[in-house]
């Protein structure tokens, strides 16, 4: 007797439905997380805020689109997290639902929902969910760009020039990884006779123009700050390391995908009981163009990422594994053929969740298990609101004046912006990151430098104190973690320049 699931008559009957279902609950279990067990953003969020909140149209980090939109939500949810927490799992829906769409053009609804499931996995293991930046929003402007390709190249509609160029003007803003994706799209439309025959008409003239508006204000930034340089390229002495990075950054692509493979194994023919009828996922055939398509950008994004970074030595890959991977579960469905059985439907539901929810789980271990180890740091753990209201309350108290800048050690520092207040972040170390505040500047106005208290004296770094010369460290304050564990308490040096006529 055959048996067949509700999650299946669900796909077969409400395809949409278990799209929106699913790519919402993610949402709501990465911000569930983030809401218990995150007291100070992850990654290099902090530091991105203080880049974002002088609204620069660019700096070392890259074009601006991603610094901005977080700044807009920080200042929108009150000056909390949350917003750009919310503003990350925004960018991973809209990413989950313009692949269905661009899925449900290829393969029809059903598949395309098995893509959608698929996609999940790769970019939960491959992809930051809430430390929003470049790499998390150019995922959703890839995935509309690729989009609109299809429907310009695949399906003849003249009508999505405009939102293909909207795309890729907002792609341009967001990641220096956008001009090389752009070069594959030409690539592929020259390869190809449709590609050819879309771009002979003069629509893609006026898409170029809408692009060159969009971007031109960073244009002329990159020019004038000269930083179209490439790395310099490896010598003979360093190809052997270089080519280890590239097999590792490979590597690391193919373990994103990794649970896309098992859940294919698990539902291959090898593990099938003998008798069983398995309910089939249906299709309409996939044309070869289509086939291509898929194909050609599930591959070439991610290979052409792992070769230029591992040649250049850099220690990700360029553009970020979620969109070198984005398309790689549609991909495995193309190649499932136009009939796929959905074997043990139990094990494979059971496999699929564990993949999505097993980053999640993993943050929440951590947070709660490392501090007993005593061999690191959770940097989540951080009290953030707690040190940006001690340090602004500090310098108010001491100068009668609110805290206009902090320097010190990036991280720290970054905290301490933070605060309501917005005071501008320094990177002492490398004063011209922060060209919106000098060095001189800083001493005009005031303000707090911080550096991890290595004794009870609270000295500072060397080279600290070199760029401060005369500062008075005050008593190292302590912070207690999330969980304090066998790990010490979190200990701050710090000390006050007051603003001139103070």
């Amino acid at each position: 007797m055959r048996f067949t699931s509700l999650v299946i008559e669900l796909i077969r009957a409400r395809p949409r439905l278990v799209v929106w279902i699913v790519v919402l609950l993610q949402a709501a279990l990465w911000l569930f997380v983030a809401l218990v067990f995150y007291r100070s953003p992850p990654g290099n969020l902090a530091t991105l805020l203080a880049f974002g909140r002088e609204y620069q149209v660019g700096t070392d980090l890259g074009p601006p689109l991603a610094f901005w939109l977080a700044d807009i939500a920080y200042r929108a949810a009150g000056g909390h997290m949350f917003g750009v927490y919310v503003l990350a799992e925004l960018c991973s829906i809209a990413t989950f639902i313009t692949l269905y769409h661009l899925a449900r053009a290829v393969v029809g609804t059903q598949q395309a929902v098995l893509a959608v499931l698929l996609s999940m996995t790769v970019l939960a293991f491959s992809s930051p969910t809430l430390e929003f930046g470049p790499l998390v929003l150019a995922r959703p402007l890839w995935a509309l760009l690729l989009l609109h390709s299809w429907q310009l190249i695949g399906q003849r509609r003249g009508n999505a020039w405009f939102a293909w160029s909207i795309a890729a003007g907002l792609l341009l803003l967001t990641t220096s990884a956008a001009v090389g994706l752009l070069l594959l799209l030409v690539v592929f439309a020259l390869a190809t006779a449709g590609g050819r025959q879309t771009l002979r008409a003069l629509d893609p003239l006026y898409a170029l123009l809408v692009v060159a508006v969009l971007a031109l204000p960073y244009m002329i930034w990159v020019i004038r700050a000269d930083v179209l340089v490439l790395p310099a390229l490896p010598q003979l002495t360093e190809l052997n390391a270089r080519g280890l990075n590239t097999a590792w950054l490979l590597g690391s692509l193919v373990l994103g995908a990794a649970a896309v493979l098992g859940l294919a194994v698990l539902n291959s023919n090898w593990f099938a009981a003998k008798g069983e009828e398995a309910p089939i996922i249906y299709r309409p055939p996939v044309g070869p163009l289509a086939r291509n398509f898929v194909y050609f950008f599930a591959l070439a994004p991610g290979l052409a990422a792992v070769v230029i970074s591992g040649l250049f030595g850099l220690d990700r890959v360029i553009g970020g594994a979620g969109v070198a991977l984005v398309m790689s579960g549609l991909a495995v469905i193309v190649a499932a053929g136009d009939l796929i059985a959905m074997r043990r439907q139990r094990v494979l539901r059971t496999v699929w969740a564990a993949a999505v929810a097993a980053p999640a789980a993993a943050v929440v271990a951590t947070t709660l298990l490392l501090p007993w180890t005593g061999t690191g740091e959770v940097t989540t753990a951080m009290p953030a609101r707690a040190i940006s209201d001690f340090f602004d309350d500090s310098f108010v108290r001491r100068t009668n004046k609110p805290l206009r800048a902090v320097a010190g050690e990036t991280q720290l520092a970054s905290l301490i912006a933070l605060h309501s207040g917005r005071p501008h972040l320094l990177i002492d170390a490398e004063p011209q990151r922060t060209p919106w505040i000098s060095q001189a500047k800083f001493a005009e106005t005031g303000g707090v430098v911080v550096w991890r208290a290595s004794d009870t004296a609270g000295t500072p770094p060397p080279d600290i104190a070199k760029r401060f010369p005369g500062i008075v460290p005050e008593v190292p304050r302590a912070f207690e973690w999330l969980v304090n564990g066998r790990q010490g308490l979190l200990r701050i040096g710090w000390a006050i320049v007051r603003p001139k006529g103070t």
